[in-house]
């Protein structure tokens, strides 16, 4: 998912410098860039949307399920030590539990709200809260260089790994059958840091399989990144897309992207699609050859995408919500519903039953929408009229809905 599609020509997306801030940027760097730099056309802008189209009740008594075309009332709501960036893989649900990233990480119960276990230190900020191999794998909280694994019902550690003393702050960045993957900080003789390493750890031994070091300029903050096969795919704040051999670390290819696509992105059997501006783009993992490419319309840009149970889900600053097919970027269906509505254009896109929800950005109307799965009509938007700047997070267990917005967590029923 493209982080910032929804900005303008040389203006900072607000959710941008909050990701960078919690990359080491400093809270006066941050205070100063969310002066008036919020994207109007990705949003409607203050003022020019109107509210939701139904208040979400606060005490549990209101409109269940949003039968009657409002937003349903919370299952419960909780107030977390979440401490978010907007990235998606901030909020995790595996389980029985819901996971928001924070200090400490505090893992919930799924079905009412209470806490099941808690870790101090909790993850580090910016870095993802990465699910595989039934296990959850965080950066470790006390910055000693260890990447560590969990039980993520229980909160019990079973794996850790050092990429070594030479090494700064590995994160975690994406997890196959075999290999945990990690960017790294290289420290110098003066424990400064110029450049960083991507290295593959085994998730059985917790040895390093392989590493190699990134171009000088690269950074180790921003990284999304996924894996397919023998590829394992990324972007950074850089702008660059690159593939790597999984067995080897050896670069594939890389490629430059659009200033507003250095975020999320979706990998689909042999492609990987990633908005750039005003068109959406597939490319061959093998060698970087584009596929296909959706073109929106003058002036609108591509948010980010999300893969959804084989349909891929995007929508753009004009407000146009599009599904598609991820193999020939064919459209299944395309809804103005959000213009009509005057709604605010989301990012994040889940589904469960027939209902695809989605969060939106950082704008204070914003919410969960809930639209028809299968036209792309929408039904209600829920908020918690909290004011809160962060942005919306969702998640799903497929029985219910998790919404976090700042340190407020919402169970709304599916």
């Amino acid at each position: 998912m493209s982080k910032g599609l929804g900005m303008k020509v040389g203006r900072t997306s607000r959710r941008r410098i909050l990701r960078l801030a919690g990359g080491g940027l400093t809270m006066a760097v941050l205070g100063a860039g969310l002066t008036g730099c919020e994207d109007e056309l990705a949003t409607g802008g203050d003022g020019s949307t109107p509210p939701p189209r139904s208040e979400s009740p606060q005490d549990g008594k209101g409109d269940q399920g949003g039968k009657n075309g409002g937003a349903p009332a919370p299952l419960w709501t909780r107030s977390t030590s979440a401490q978010t960036y907007g990235d998606n893989d901030e909020l995790v649900t595996v389980d029985g539990v819901v996971i928001a990233s924070g200090d400490p990480l505090a893992a919930l119960d799924g079905a009412t709200g209470k806490e099941r276990w808690s870790l101090p230190g909790g993850a580090v900020p910016g870095a993802p809260l990465l699910l595989g191999n039934g296990t959850l794998y965080l950066a470790s909280g006390t910055y000693d260089g260890s990447v560590i694994g969990y039980v993520p019902g229980s909160g019990k550690e079973t794996w850790r790994s050092r990429l070594g003393k030479e090494y700064r702050q590995p994160r975690p960045i994406a997890v196959d059958g075999e290999q945990v993957y990690v960017i790294a900080e290289i420290l110098e003789a003066d424990h400064s840091s110029h450049t960083n390493v991507i290295a593959a750890l085994n998730s059985t031994t917790g040895k390093v399989a392989w590493k190699e070091q990134r171009d000088l300029g690269t950074e180790q903050n921003g990284v999304h990144a996924a894996v397919r096969g023998r590829y394992l795919v990324y972007t950074d704040f850089k702008n660059n897309l690159t593939v790597r051999d999984t067995a080897t670390g050896r670069q594939v290819w890389t490629q430059k992207t659009t200033k507003t696509s250095y975020g999320p992105f979706v990998v689909h059997q042999d492609l990987v699609i990633v908005p750039q501006g005003q068109r959406l783009q597939a490319f061959a993992l093998a060698d970087g050859a584009e596929k296909w490419s959706v073109e929106a319309a003058e002036f609108a840009l591509f948010r980010e995408p999300s893969l959804v149970e084989g349909v891929l889900y995007i929508a753009d600053s004009g407000r146009t919500l599009w599904a598609l097919q991820p193999g020939t970027g064919k459209k299944v269906w395309q809804s103005t519903a959000l213009k009509d509505a005057s709604a605010q254009v989301p990012r994040q896109f889940v589904k469960a039953g027939g209902t695809l929800y989605a969060a939106t950005d950082l704008d204070p109307q914003g919410g969960i929408h809930a639209f028809d799965a299968t036209t792309g009509a929408l039904r209600w938007t829920f908020n918690d009229r909290t004011g809160d700047h962060h942005a919306w997070l969702v998640a799903t267990d497929g029985k219910r809905v998790y919404a976090l917005h700042g340190k407020k967590l919402h169970a709304l029923p599916v």
